[in-house]
């Protein structure tokens, strides 16, 4: 072969592998249904508001849900439940807790008892047991104090079928009106035995019970009377073990509270400490919030994950107390966030809590595209979009042709997600705004999660969430960055 004629067989291969075309992006409905989202858990029909009892077991993550299957509205609560193998793909189930005549069935937790310490299953099979509040709705409506009391109910089929405790409540109510959402967790004690946990919400503080058999409990200590944001009641709370970065042992207590949000309405504070011999004392009396969108509320952890996971693996509802009665679905109302791993971060000698993407959502992803210009068409309702901050700076505009936007910025040592233009809005007259959180470190990368009715920004992997749900009349069709992001990308996810 001629000098010539290897040149050019030499430019041919290098113009086959290195420069192709990059494949056109064209704009392909996902969506069956008006704003249901595409890879966020929503119930096939009805209410759905906290996530309950969330627990692993032999291959499953169970989720259990505050639902009321009669109406799009909030009314007698019941235990939706789902499974799923790989945190993406839901399989509903049949109701698992029905109203009885002790009341509704509000939030709470599950656990393994693996050693069947209640006595309620045997060695060969330990039961899972759901510890929930009970919500006499009656008793509510009168000058009564003790219309909430926490009672528990046993699986011994995978959480297939549940019987109810004959003698519940376990923990009678002492007289507060506000006496519920009981997160219970295992611990091994200084001696080497182990303990049942219970953090539960009461009234504007938490109180820590204990308990050798998840049937008799006793009060352990009370915090946070005047610690912490209390613009409303304190719910859902969640207490969680860590490791710093450096190694050191801390504790964190999850706390939901309604309203007084940092978005006005529902949020979620944590608290960063010491939980020893049942008492947990604060490192400082900081605020902190663990999404600082509108839309993450009530969240709370998985129980009996595997040693080998080594993860805090996180879910919330994801909707507001402001607006989730009337926000304009039809047929469903609510969905969950995508699944997060928390674990703890340092900035400049301060502990925070990081909420980072779990790593299954990686396996929604089917398309990528690479973007080399400064608007992008997206190929459907559902993306994920990735990108490195080159400045302190950065804005991303989602657009569709009837002119709405949605905005997502940094500036001024703000991070906002702005959706006063983001589609139907008339439903409640403080949907419409613009949602800002304090971010004084770098923010060096970015990870957008959209769906068909929300929207999930993650900087630096989670060191800064924001959250945010929104129904644009038209699905956005185009997304342009400003000039200081690059390495940008765009996946289409489909389950």
């Amino acid at each position: 072969m001629n000098r010539t004629l290897l040149y050019l067989s030499i430019f041919g291969i290098f113009a086959l592998f290195c420069c192709k075309p990059k494949p056109q992006i064209t704009f392909e409905s996902i969506v069956t249904e008006e704003f249901r989202p595409s890879y966020h858990f929503t119930p096939e029909s009805g209410w759905m508001n906290d996530p309950n009892g969330l627990i692993y077991l032999d291959g499953e993550y169970h989720l259990f849900y505050q639902h009321y299957p009669d109406s799009t509205v909030w009314g007698p609560m019941h235990w939706g439940h789902a499974v799923s193998t790989d945190l993406i793909n839901w399989e509903s189930l049949p109701i698992a807790l029905y109203p009885d005549s002790l009341g509704y069935i509000f939030s709470g937790s599950a656990v393994l008892d693996a050693e069947n310490s209640s006595g309620l299953g045997t060695a060969e099979t330990p039961p899972m047991v759901a510890i929930f509040t009970y919500h006499n709705a009656e008793e509510a409506n009168t000058s009564s104090s003790t219309f909430q009391s926490q009672a528990i109910a046993i699986s011994l089929d995978k959480g297939r079928s549940w019987e109810k405790y004959e003698g519940n409540p376990v923990l009678p109510n002492p007289g507060i009106r506000d006496f519920r959402d009981p997160k219970v967790s295992q611990i091994t004690n200084p001696d080497g035995s182990r303990s049942w946990i219970m953090t539960l919400a009461v009234l504007d503080q938490i109180n820590f019970y204990s308990s050798t058999d998840l049937k008799n409990w006793t009060l352990l200590s009370e915090f946070g009377k005047n610690t912490g944001a209390h613009g409303g009641v304190w719910e859902c709370p969640d207490l969680l073990p860590f490791k710093t970065p450096a190694g050191e042992s801390k504790w964190v207590l999850l706390v939901s509270i309604n309203p007084g949000g940092p978005q006005n309405g529902s949020a979620t504070q944590y608290f960063i400490g010491d939980f020893v011999n049942g008492r947990f004392s604060p490192d400082d009396t900081m605020i902190r919030w663990l999404d600082y969108g509108p839309d993450n509320y009530a969240g709370v952890t998985w129980s009996n994950l595997p040693t080998a996971q080594n993860r805090t693996l996180f879910i919330g509802w994801m909707s507001n107390w402001l607006y989730a009665n009337v926000v304009p679905t039809t047929t469903w109302r609510s969905a969950m966030t995508v699944p997060r791993e928390l674990s703890l971060f340092d900035v400049d000698g301060t502990l925070l809590l990081k909420s980072a993407p779990a790593d299954e959502l990686e396996k929604l992803r089917s398309e990528e595209y690479e973007v080399d210009k400064q608007t992008s068409e997206l190929p459907s309702e559902a993306v994920e979009i990735t990108a490195n901050v080159n400045s302190d700076s950065f804005s991303i505009t989602f657009s569709n042709e009837l002119g709405e936007s949605l905005v997502l910025s940094k500036e001024n040592g703000l991070v906002s997600i702005d959706r006063r233009n983001a589609g139907k809005s008339d439903f409640q007259r403080d949907f419409a705004a613009m949602h800002s959180a304090p971010m004084s470190w770098e923010a060096k990368d970015i990870r957008i999660f959209l769906d068909a009715s929300s929207i999930e920004l993650f900087v630096n992997d989670g060191e800064l969430v924001m959250t945010s749900i929104l129904f644009p009349n038209s699905p956005w069709k185009s997304v342009t960055f400003s000039e200081n992001l690059n390495s940008l990308k765009i996946y289409n996810l489909k389950k």
